[in-house]
């Protein structure tokens, strides 16, 4: 599953829904693990045992003024593991404030991270979230945060066997590095 993602951006009331509050919770009010039911999404993609809802900025889940695209990965058995957050384009002090209040709020659910897989990104503790940024052709730069649900490394290891990689290598496209 290639993921054709659409411009990114973080304002900070925009960005909060997309950190989950707990373990149990993940963004936008859904819950890990099996759905019984989902917003319809604008586009559905499907590889191995993984299926990415798209929804466009407007759509449900993806509401948030500052929100361009919202992606939902769900895995066969283990249900919602993955939600990408997907934004605008910025640059100078938006982008700084916009990437501040994502860090700021991720270090309050989750504490300090550690450098994730790319020179700009950031991993929080136990791969919970992944906060991180890409060069678009203006030179501006899209902000990308993604979190994990529970069953996300079980559901990872089930794609590798299936599909010859595991689940992060579709971030680590979005991102321009390697599989968080």
């Amino acid at each position: 599953m290639r993921w054709h993602l659409r411009v990114l951006h973080a304002a900070a009331f925009a960005v909060v829904p997309a950190l989950a509050a707990d373990a149990g919770e993940a963004p936008f009010g859904l819950a890990w693990g099996p759905l019984s039911e989902v917003p319809r999404p604008l586009k559905v993609d499907r590889e191995a045992n993984l299926t990415a809802l798209y929804y466009p900025q407007g759509w449900r889940p993806a509401t948030g003024p500052g929100t361009a695209e919202v992606i939902l990965v769900i895995c066969r058995t283990e249900g919602l593991q993955q939600v990408v957050w997907v934004g605008v384009p910025l640059s100078g002090d938006d982008l700084a404030k916009a990437r501040r209040a994502i860090h700021d709020e991720g270090v309050r659910r989750y504490g300090e991270p550690e450098p994730g897989p790319t020179a700009d990104a950031e991993l929080w503790p136990g791969g919970q979230a992944l906060l991180a940024s890409r060069e678009t052709a203006d030179g501006r730069r899209e902000l990308v945060m993604t979190t994990f649900g529970p069953g996300y490394q079980a559901c990872s290891g089930t794609h590798h066997v299936e599909a010859g990689h595991p689940a992060g290598a579709h971030v680590a496209d979005l991102i321009g590095g390697i599989a968080p």
